[in-house]
């Protein structure tokens, strides 16, 4: 209650400066740090790339037929773009402490007068535009290379899949985010091992089906399984948002169930590492 209470009063005109003040210094640093940012983009679009021709591949070899081309490679290609997406979001709040540690800013942020779900979703905020302006970039570099149809797409099916998803996964991103906290030297590399798992048991590049019976069980815990199939859904079989109501549904039973706990979970942790003295520590 005392978390939902805290997330209403954040709405205030006053506390929304507050928390856009955090999305203009992290875009802010994003300047700064232009170079890794065209790593990452450089390295969206290869990825991107090699996955997809795994289809043209698969149809020089005789693997698949030529009527099959075309929709495994919307297939690969919509994952690749679903996963550059998920993983930008996630990046950016499994790092929002991280950010702090590199910037030596942690105890001027964290003791500051500023209510943490303020700060929190004003990182959120950023990591979501940041993650959609990361995946059209994308988009835009990989389309001259396929030849795919969008004919078919339901865009507002698969815009509704997306606005809602991103709840759960910034609350996911948040609970990541608190293993820098608890485990200074180990946190951050603690935290590319959950996306990994997320990679692992969503179906990026594959259907969850394939997977064998005890990954298919965790993978119904994984709020992308259900994004993913939400948006290949909307975007290769034209499902709109009214076919959509059950995966929109869990998704909004995550994001309801995630954001909140998170948002707990990660002031239990700020206290904590306070009262144990890991703000500053690092390696």
């Amino acid at each position: 209650m005392a978390t939902a209470e805290g997330a209403i009063r954040a709405a205030s005109p006053r506390r929304v400066a507050l928390g856009w003040a955090f999305v203009e210094r992290q875009a802010n640093l994003w300047k700064r740090y232009w170079a890794w940012e065209l790593v990452w983009l450089v390295y969206g679009v290869v990825n991107t790339l090699a996955i997809t021709f795994i289809a043209k591949e698969a149809g020089r070899t005789g693997v698949i037929g030529t009527a099959q081309v075309s929709r495994l490679t919307l297939f690969l290609l919509v994952g690749t773009l679903a996963w550059a997406y998920l993983s930008a979001v996630l990046d950016d709040m499994s790092l929002v402490i991280m950010w702090e540690r590199w910037e030596g800013t942690i105890e001027h942020t964290l003791m500051a007068p500023v209510p943490r779900v303020v700060h929190l979703l004003g990182m959120s905020a950023f990591g979501v535009v940041h993650a959609t302006i990361r995946t059209l970039l994308i988009l835009g570099c990989s389309l001259p290379f396929f030849s795919v149809s969008f004919a078919h797409a339901s865009w507002a099916g698969a815009a509704a899949v997306i606005v809602v998803g991103s709840l759960s996964l910034v609350g996911l991103g948040i609970l990541t985010g608190i293993l820098p906290l608890l485990y200074p030297e180990r946190g951050e590399q603690m935290s590319f091992m959950v996306q990994a798992l997320v990679l692992l048991v969503s179906g990026v590049y594959y259907g969850v089906d394939i997977l064998p019976g005890w990954l298919q069980a965790v993978s119904h815990a994984s709020p992308a399984t259900y994004l993913l199939r939400g948006i290949r859904a909307a975007m290769m079989d034209g499902r709109g948002v009214w076919h959509q109501g059950g995966d929109l549904l869990v998704l909004g039973a995550f994001g309801c169930a995630l954001v909140p706990a998170s948002l707990a979970a990660f002031a239990a942790a700020e206290r904590w590492a306070k009262k144990t003295g890991r703000l500053k520590r690092q390696g």
